[in-house]
């Protein structure tokens, strides 16, 4: 016999009540259904994604619609994957039809500009078609790299989802243990883990409401299938979360719940270890490759440049300063491809200065001007110059250009190897400046978060105790922030109880009220988090209220735990990364720089001397002539230009190394890697700058004064 619809209404209203009953009339009240949950994922995928990336995507589609390049077969199957995870709104052709349009153009301006400057400078002259060759050749090799642009963005993502995974199954463990509510927990867990983790779990969501799975289990499967080959701790977690609620006993639910956190915590642990002991070998390549043999070959330049001619300076610019960055920068994104998910810092809603990108383009402009003196000095007055020590013919000039005919070359002087010191300076002190001011507050917030973190978890167990000892929760509070005095969280309970007793709220609006809750000065994902379950758990009673908070301190030291044994585990490599970042690099290029202008310097002087020796009429019967043009001027690439090279070149792997050394750390951490960046960049280029100052001078000095003592 059907039954009718008055029979289904009072079944309805019958368990509706019980659930009223069991939850409170307004039970998870700050939770929408999961049709408007999941409807927001466009307006949050908008405002998570970066603006570049939206860019990236028209250039895509555009490029689509001009050319339709189809990519291998081998990079197809990486694409696809890659663009679902990381939210493109692209597709492989367009990818591979934007790298093929970006390369052609690049190939098109150099090789023009190179014909050009050829033309201009006349058939002797092969130094800007060959840059344009090479230039062009370069961009060549890029093709492959672009087209994959996709898969490195889902690296990206990936790291910094992994990162989030242990907070997300955290969260979700502690909501699930005062309500057994398997959707309810994935949307608290992604409205407090912050994106890009947030960002996939609304699209779980998404994807079921659109229609694209049949059931919200269906979506998560699809989602959990993608993690199974990078982090199977966190599949299982989630697994073990939802086997929960088939559990008929509340002892075994718990169990699961626990043991879903302790999975997570112990795979991250094992494969952190393995990571940091695969880790020891690719770092010692990267530092002989990013560092010492880049540096060390250069000093063995300025005799090329001089016993064969024929090596510009640009040619060796072209190098290090766009090549082997390049060739560093992938090598390191390599090993941060392969880093496990960690225990990564959260998110938190930071100002930023304005008109900081103004004042840093205004310093690396005065700068730049001031390491153009000596070009534009001799623009003015081709025939200005000073003696800064020595005699007329061999002293040391202030600029030293070298003029034959129609050419100019130089600067060979002092002064303008000292002035050339500026461009890089000024490129290191503004992006200095630059990172400094956008990282300067949120760090100091992030600062005070973490103490509050790190002593939360006393504060919670202490106030747990006392509610489930039958204190009410106003006198709790008080008793706890006594107990804590001087704390963040003594402060932080201190200003709930004020709001509770003084001010009449409720407990809700002690904590969440926008003008004066106690959770406005903390924003902290965890501490709200913890706040939003001890409001939820109030409504079933003190002793719910109090095995909430005795849970979530529990889990919260564990976590810590396993964090700072992760942290255990890479110092010695991070050591190792510092001490090349802050020391190693910068004074092994500064002595280069010192002997290199050294080196132009001995043979400019031997040049000048043997002509004048051959000129005097002395009778030798060694050749004067041939060995006196041997040693040419006009054939060593300047001091100038070298240090140029080496003082950039400096600045680019000082930012690449900290780069990989804060991921390797501290994961997809932004704020940290632009403090750091902030921090190094300025640090370590005013070593290499003393470094090289003083070993240029000292150099040259002696060199001058054997020279001038020296009788041929």
């Amino acid at each position: 016999m059907p039954i009718s619809r008055d029979e289904i209404d009072k079944i309805l209203k019958k368990y509706q009540s019980k659930l009223n009953k069991r939850i409170g009339p307004s039970g998870l009240e700050n939770y929408k259904p999961s049709s408007e949950f999941s409807r927001e994922y466009v307006k949050f995928k908008e405002e998570a994604m970066p603006g570049n990336l939206s860019k990236y995507e028209k250039l895509c589609n555009f490029s689509e619609t001009i050319v339709r390049i189809k990519p291998s077969s081998k990079d197809l199957e990486k694409l696809n994957e890659s663009i679902r995870v990381a939210h493109l709104n692209i597709s492989p052709t367009g990818a591979a039809s934007f790298s093929l349009l970006f390369v052609f153009l690049i190939v098109i301006v150099a090789l023009f500009s190179g014909v050009a400057s050829f033309l201009v400078s006349g058939s002797a002259e092969y130094g800007g078609l060959i840059v344009g060759v090479l230039v062009s050749l370069i961009a060549m090799l890029l093709i492959k790299p672009i087209t994959r642009y996709p898969i490195n963005l889902a690296t990206k993502w990936r790291l910094r989802a992994s990162d989030q995974m242990v907070l997300c199954v955290l969260y979700m463990v502690i909501y699930m243990r005062h309500t057994s509510n398997f959707e309810n927990a994935i949307k608290f867990a992604a409205e407090h883990v912050g994106d890009p983790l947030s960002l996939d779990l609304r699209k779980i969501f998404w994807d079921a409401e659109t229609g694209k799975y049949s059931t919200l289990k269906e979506s998560l499967e699809s989602y959990l299938g993608y993690w199974r080959k990078y982090n199977l701790e966190f599949v299982n977690s989630i697994h073990l979360l939802e086997s929960s609620l088939y559990e008929p006993g509340e002892d075994r639910r718990l169990s699961l719940l626990d043991k879903s956190l302790q999975v997570i915590l112990e795979g991250t642990y094992d494969k952190m270890m393995k990571y940091a002991h695969d880790l020891q070998s690719p770092v010692t390549i990267l530092h002989m490759l990013g560092v010492i043999l880049p540096i060390l070959g250069l000093v063995i330049l300025p005799l090329v440049g001089a016993f064969m001619g024929g090596i510009k300076w640009y040619y060796i610019a072209i190098v290090y300063n766009i090549a082997l960055p390049l060739i560093v920068y992938n090598v390191g994104i390599s090993l941060l491809a392969k880093r496990p998910g960690g225990y990564g810092e959260t998110k938190l809603a930071i100002p930023t200065s304005k008109g900081v990108l103004f004042s840093a383009w205004f310093i690396f402009i005065l700068f730049l001007i001031i390491g153009l003196l000596p070009f534009i000095m001799h623009a003015v007055s081709p025939d200005y110059d000073l003696v800064l020590y020595g005699g007329a013919a061999t002293g040391e000039r202030l600029f030293d250009f070298e003029c034959t005919n129609d050419t100019c070359y130089g600067p060979f002087g002092m002064g303008a190897l000292i002035l050339s010191f500026f461009i890089p300076l000024g490129l290191a002190f503004s992006l200095s400046m630059y990172y400094k001011s956008k990282s300067k507050v949120g760090k100091k917030i992030r600062d005070e978060t973490k103490r509050l973190e790190s002593e939360f978890s006393t504060g919670i167990f202490q106030l747990g105790t006392r509610i489930g000892d039958g204190i009410p929760s106003e006198v709790a509070f008080d008793d706890v922030s006594k107990t804590l005095e001087g704390t963040p969280v003594g402060k932080f309970f201190r200003s709930i109880h004020n709001n509770l007793s003084a001010a009449g709220m409720s407990l809700k609006s002690a904590i969440f009220d926008r003008e004066r809750g106690a959770i406005k000065n903390y924003p902290s994902p965890l501490v709200r988090s913890s706040m939003e379950v001890l409001v939820e758990s109030s409504r079933k009673g003190p002793s719910v209220v109090s095995q909430s908070l005795l849970s979530i301190s529990t889990y919260v030291n564990n976590v810590k735990r396993i964090n700072e044994r992760l942290k255990d585990l890479l110092a010695e490599i991070i050591s190792s990364m510092k001490s090349q970042i802050n020391f190693m690099a910068p004074v092994i290029a500064g002595i280069v720089v010192g002997i290199a202008s050294m080196i132009v310097g001995i043979i400019s002087k031997l040049g000048y001397m043997l002509q004048q020796v051959n000129s005097g009429g002395t009778d030798f019967s060694v050749d004067l002539v041939s060995l006196g043009s041997m040693f040419q001027k006009t054939q060593t690439i300047p001091g100038y230009f070298f240090q140029l090279i080496i003082g950039i070149y400096v600045v680019q792997i000082i930012y690449i190394l900290s780069i990989i050394s804060n991921g390797i750390e501290h994961g997809a951490d932004k704020l940290n890697e632009q403090y750091a960046l902030g921090k190094n960049l300025l640090k370590g280029f005013l070593l290499y700058f003393i470094v090289a100052l003083i070993v240029t001078i000292l150099f040259n000095m002696i060199s001058g004064a054997v020279l001038g003592s020296t009788q041929i």
